[in-house]
């Protein structure tokens, strides 16, 4: 049984995507449902996921795909028929992001994927869709899985990394204090940044004075990945 606002955003969701092929900022929910911050999207999106209406769709920003709506709301589905949607930032409308594997191309070179932009300043939607693959040499992978992301910003140039590089990360959903990181704040915007820890809190640390250090709480960050290595073209 769902309550009253956890209906109206389940529906609001699947209405948006239905009707325009757009996905709702969490922004734009909180403001549909009349909502002061938006923790409180978060609370009925993580409700939602409890009891099946709803999933995440894991390693990128904002993607939640509708899995069923409420029996109440039998007349929606009838209209034309009721269609799992994605909400997924920048990937095409119903398609789930699926991250191709590195391949090995020769004794020199690795194929990676490179799955979108990320912010190395104010966070943008990042980890989106495959858009191309780029060589790499294989002493600069490590063990496991990796993609590329592409920079935008500069609060990361002190530690060398500059707008337009092009940043190798092994995923992972954990890293030690100092680790450059991708990081996903409130699930929904994701930045590079370096990460600290300090009892229960984690910061976010630029390397330029002219950004701020942010601090967040440990159920507000998720690691999805770790820098090792970093391409640049001149």
């Amino acid at each position: 049984m769902l309550t009253q606002k956890q209906k109206e955003l389940l529906l609001f969701i699947h209405e948006r995507m239905q009707e325009q092929g757009v996905p709702p900022s969490f922004d734009e929910m909180k403001v549909a449902l009349e909502l002061k911050s938006k923790s409180g999207i978060h609370r009925l999106i993580t409700a939602l996921v409890e009891r099946g209406f709803i999933r995440r769709l894991p390693h990128r920003a904002r993607a939640i795909e509708v899995i069923k709506l409420p029996e109440s709301s039998e007349n929606i589905q009838k209209k034309g028929g009721f269609q799992p949607s994605v909400i997924e930032g920048g990937a095409p409308r119903g398609r789930e992001l699926k991250m191709p594997p590195s391949t090995i191309l020769d004794s020199r070179t690795v194929s990676v994927p490179v799955m979108g932009r990320i912010a190395a300043g104010t966070p943008i939607s990042a980890i989106q869709q495959h858009s191309h693959d780029i060589a790499c040499p294989p002493d600069l992978l490590t063990n496991g899985e990796h993609f590329a992301l592409e920079v935008k910003g500069d609060s990361m140039i002190e530690a060398g990394i500059h707008d337009g590089d092009t940043v190798i990360i092994r995923r992972c959903d954990n890293a030690e204090n100092g680790d450059i990181v991708v990081a996903l704040v409130e699930k929904e915007e994701a930045t590079l940044k370096r990460l600290r820890k300090k009892g229960t809190t984690i910061a976010l640390e630029a390397a330029n004075p002219e950004h701020k250090t942010r601090i967040f709480g440990p159920d507000q960050v998720d690691i999805q990945g770790r820098l090792v290595g970093l391409i640049r073209r001149y």
